[in-house]
């Protein structure tokens, strides 16, 4: 579609197989969202075909009416290096007959392959003697056979259930179940795509924001500049402590204990930051643990800790690769109070004919950078 970069849209029934030259030819645009979190990655395609064309009857039947399931994988080569943007199934569909003579619209939507989780609901399967980590295991095993590698960082406290006290029970579909699971840890969970076509990766654990970042966003920097726009504000109010309750045994009575939002795998960003104006109490937490409360606190402290937020676009090809979310990311040129590392929290891309764009959302916990320089 663009000079320097090649797009495969794959289609099929469980494995996505490249689609015929007529369709990719009469694809428009294409949008994919990713954000971080355990918020679900989306897909958006738009077709103009011609009215008497096949293609509008062909994906609607495929939605559902004659196979359950369409896998839609799409990949970004950019310079020679493949993108898997997104693996995921159709979920909707819009016909918009043309006027005039003109060609008819269609739309196919979906979401990545954390909604296969959503198709059946196994309530009342018996886990007897397994810890949260093991039951997300033994749940994404069903799902070996699209490509899903689990991808699970066990709790810092495991509760092993003994079989004579109780023995727990799926409850709702495996989707429901184990998100319920990562928020009693404190963690996350999503299904992220590649390295490879057909391959993804079943993450439950933490959300981390440490590792290598991606090369940085330049702003107002001569013929260095490489992003459309970007744009900070800083927010304070965002901001919230959360106090977890401890109860005493003896007593009975609750401890009230502050989370601070500064954990191993959620390092400072910022140089400053802001004083949290918000203290709120997490009051489920006098029926857990102490170390359980204790996670549930670092957890929410993680979740309302971030003070600064960019928004920005970019194109791709000025850019030089495709900017990831859930990873860091280095900024320069956007004065002292936001130079530095920043999370990315949301990518959105938006590929059409002859251009390649990326709107994408950024956050950190303060202002003024932590680090002296950003790899370039």
């Amino acid at each position: 579609m663009i000079k320097g970069i090649n797009l495969t849209l794959m289609v099929g029934p469980a494995v996505p197989v490249p689609v015929p030259r007529a369709v990719l030819e009469s694809l428009s645009k294409v949008e994919v969202t990713a954000a971080a979190g355990d918020t679900e990655s989306g897909f958006d395609l738009t077709f103009e075909i011609e009215k008497n064309s096949p293609l509008g009857t062909l994906f609607l039947v495929s939605g559902g009416a004659g196979i359950p399931m369409v896998r839609v994988v799409i990949v970004a080569t950019i310079n020679g290096t493949p993108n898997v943007l997104i693996d995921g199934v159709m979920t909707h569909h819009q016909l918009e007959p043309g006027s005039n003579g003109g060609p008819a619209t269609l739309k196919v939507q979906g979401k990545d392959l954390s909604t296969v989780l959503s198709y059946i609901d196994f309530s009342g399967v018996p886990y007897p003697a397994m810890p949260p980590a093991v039951r997300v295991l033994l749940v994404l095993a069903k799902y070996a056979w699209l490509g899903i590698v689990p991808k699970v960082i066990p709790s810092i406290i495991e509760d092993i259930p003994i079989p004579v006290d109780r023995i727990p029970r799926h409850q709702g579909t495996d989707l429901d179940y184990v998100k319920g699971l990562a928020r009693e840890a404190g963690y996350v969970f999503y299904v992220e795509p590649g390295p490879a076509p057909g391959v993804n990766f079943a993450y439950w654990g933490p959300e981390i924001k440490v590792g290598a970042p991606q090369p940085a966003l330049n702003v107002d920097m001569d013929a260095h500049t490489n992003v459309e726009s970007l744009s900070f504000r800083f927010d304070k109010e965002r901001k919230e402590m959360p106090i977890v309750y401890i109860q005493n045994q003896a007593t009975k009575a609750p401890i009230p204990i502050p989370i601070p939002d500064i954990t191993p795998l959620n390092p400072p960003l910022g140089a400053v930051p802001p004083l949290p104006p918000k203290l709120t109490p997490l009051n489920d937490t006098a029926q857990l643990s102490p170390l359980q409360a204790a996670l549930r606190g670092v957890a929410y402290a993680a979740q309302h800790a971030d003070a600064v937020f960019g928004e920005g676009s970019l194109d791709v090809l000025r850019y030089g690769r495709v900017l990831r979310s859930r990873a860091l990311v280095g900024v320069r040129g956007a004065g002292a109070a936001f130079d530095g590392l920043h999370y990315v929290s949301r990518v959105k891309h938006v590929i059409e004919r002859g251009r390649y764009t990326q709107d994408f959302s950024l956050a950190r916990n303060g202002l003024l950078s932590t680090v002296p320089v950003v790899p370039a």
